[in-house]
């Protein structure tokens, strides 16, 4: 009888132990793009560093494959998101209730960090007589998937140039950045547009089934005005050889890849995420090819300062970056 009496109060201690982890552990969720772009391996690589430490912490991270940029901005406003990765541009116009969020702004976004830069990629079969950037008149393009942070530049783009070419000249396709090269290969699509890091699977698993080429998108005025209005692009490269068949330079303009939350996120969990990264960069910096060339100063680029997030300022400031 005693002896049960102690296995008794022995597994009911085990289970009041199992409840008070349960209640310690926070889980949060971080929104991403599609599976072959970049943001969902970078989210990925932020919840393996973060996770390895969830004993201390008391902090499980998980990714989500989601829509993209848009999508991201918009769940965490509504709380169906925790954090999200956004570009920059995204990020900018929905806190000033610009481009796609003009006259509703989202005061309650805050900025955790940038990641990699990411360049507006044209990819293109290369029989479809596309050279250059006005070759796109009469095809059939895809500029992204509603929600996703290529269809709002794209639109951008459109935008600045409706005086020499718009929406209305090309065939216009929505279909999301996995679909796209099996539709390039298939011929439903001439081309797409692709706002990435680079080297990304997805243009890889274009250039390995069909002949691709990547068109630049320098030397355009209409671009090149747009680029030189808007504070969060800037011009980049992307090298030659980075594809199979692409043995050029690709020179276009591009934004960074910001993690994103709410000004109401616990400071401790965004303070947790920020200090991972950091303690661990060199690490982190091996996980993708897009971070090769990072700094820990790049992690502050690309945003207003005003929109850090108290979580990451203490973060960024134990390291002496602010």
């Amino acid at each position: 009888m005693r002896k049960g009496w102690v296995y008794f109060l022995t597994a009911l201690a085990f289970l009041l132990s199992l409840v008070g982890v349960s209640k310690a552990t926070k889980f949060i969720t971080i929104g991403t793009g599609s599976v072959t772009g970049v943001y969902y391996p970078t989210g990925g690589a932020i919840c393996r560093l973060m996770n390895r430490e969830k004993k201390i912490t008391g902090v499980r991270c998980t990714v989500e494959s989601t829509g993209g940029s848009v999508y991201n901005v918009n769940a965490i406003k509504k709380g169906e998101l925790d954090f999200g990765i956004a570009q920059s541009d995204v990020v900018y116009q929905a806190f000033t209730g610009t481009g796609r969020f003009k006259g509703k702004p989202i005061k309650s976004l805050r900025v955790v960090m940038s990641i990699h830069p990411e360049l507006m990629t044209l990819v293109v079969r290369k029989d479809s007589g596309i050279k250059k950037f006005l070759d796109i008149k009469g095809k059939t393009i895809n500029i992204g998937n509603p929600g996703s942070g290529q269809e709002a530049t794209s639109r951008a783009i459109f935008s600045y140039c409706k005086g020499v070419i718009s929406l209305k000249d090309i065939v216009p396709e929505y279909l999301k950045a996995s679909e796209c090269p099996n539709a390039l290969r298939d011929k439903k699509i001439d081309g797409y547009f692709y706002m990435v890091g680079h080297p990304t699977a997805n243009i890889k698993d274009a250039a390995n089934t069909v002949s691709i080429d990547l068109i630049s998108l320098a030397g355009v005025p209409c671009i090149e005005k747009l680029v030189k209005d808007k504070p969060y692009y800037a011009w980049g490269v992307i090298p030659a050889g980075m594809y199979r068949g692409v043995n050029h330079p690709t020179k276009t303009f591009g934004v960074k890849a910001t993690v994103v939350t709410r000004a109401d996120m616990d400071p401790n969990v965004v303070y947790h995420m920020v200090k991972v990264i950091l303690d661990n960069f060199d690490k982190f910096k091996r996980m993708h090819p897009a971070y090769r060339h990072l700094t820990k100063k790049d992690l502050l680029k690309g945003f207003d300062k005003s929109m850090l997030h108290p979580g990451a300022i203490k973060a960024f400031k134990e390291e002496g970056l602010l």
